[in-house]
């Protein structure tokens, strides 16, 4: 019994990474109203100041790397019964259930429930990087799970900050009085806090280089706006000087 548990649970972690893919590639390829995600994004949100570069997004192509390498490694009969598996259970099929059910949403204008989608896609990711807190994992691990698994985390921190402010201009939010320039401010000191108490407790690289990554092309999108600019290139630099001397104190 316990050797068929582990196997569906390799073959429905399996299906729910390349389904999810598949998914996302059909939304670009034949988008349900006409619009790709990234157009949804440009056009009908261009307002939207948190988003980043469109160049940014180019890193659901390593994502997604990562992903099928953890999808095939963990479905390698050597793997089944494997405790660090049986640890990450079906947190990964959850995951994937949701961001397909986000592309959905978000293309037939969902918006404030395809922020809820994100949310459950965010959720358990976060179980995921707890449950891989602190393991002692070899070289293979670290690059089949932890790694593309950390980066997909990341992502979709950065990625749920960026839905939370599309839902709030499609609830044309008044931001109590406060401009969407000082708000895009506040939400990127969140995200680079976030990211600055994972660097200085863990220094973890994986993570942090992708909120590096955010908040310059959040900056370079707004190049002309010296306040955001500033705002992101000044993060990106404290994230990566506090890595550089976490990673030295605990070694």
């Amino acid at each position: 019994m316990s050797s068929q548990r582990d196997l569906l649970r390799q073959i429905l972690n399996a299906i729910a990474v390349f389904a999810a893919f598949g998914v996302n590639i059909l939304a670009n390829v034949r988008p349900l109203r006409g619009l790709t995600l990234g157009e949804i994004s440009n056009q009908v949100f261009g307002e939207v100041l948190i988003t980043p570069a469109n160049y940014a997004f180019a890193i659901w192509g390593l994502i997604y790397l990562g992903l099928f390498s953890f999808a095939i490694y963990q479905a390698l009969p050597a793997q089944r019964s494997q405790p660090l598996f049986r640890r990450l259970g079906y947190w990964l099929v959850v995951a994937s259930v949701a961001q397909i059910a986000w592309v959905f949403l978000f293309q037939l204008g969902f918006f404030g429930w395809s922020f809820l989608a994100m949310v459950v896609i965010l959720f358990p990711l976060m179980q995921i990087y707890t449950k891989l807190d602190g393991l002692k994992l070899g070289k293979r691990e670290r690059w089949f799970v932890k790694f593309p698994l950390t980066i997909y985390f990341a992502w979709i921190s950065v990625a749920t900050i960026v839905n939370g402010g599309v839902s709030l201009t499609h609830w044309e939010w008044a931001g109590w009085g406060i401009s969407p320039e000082v708000w895009t401010v506040i939400m990127m000191i969140i995200g680079g806090a976030i990211a600055l108490w994972i660097a200085w407790t863990r220094g973890d690289i994986p993570f942090i280089g992708v909120f590096i990554w955010a908040l310059s092309a959040i900056s370079i999108r707004h190049l002309d706006n010296p306040l955001i600019a500033a705002t992101g290139f000044l993060l990106s630099l404290i994230l990566a000087v506090t890595t550089i001397l976490s990673r030295k104190i605990y070694q």
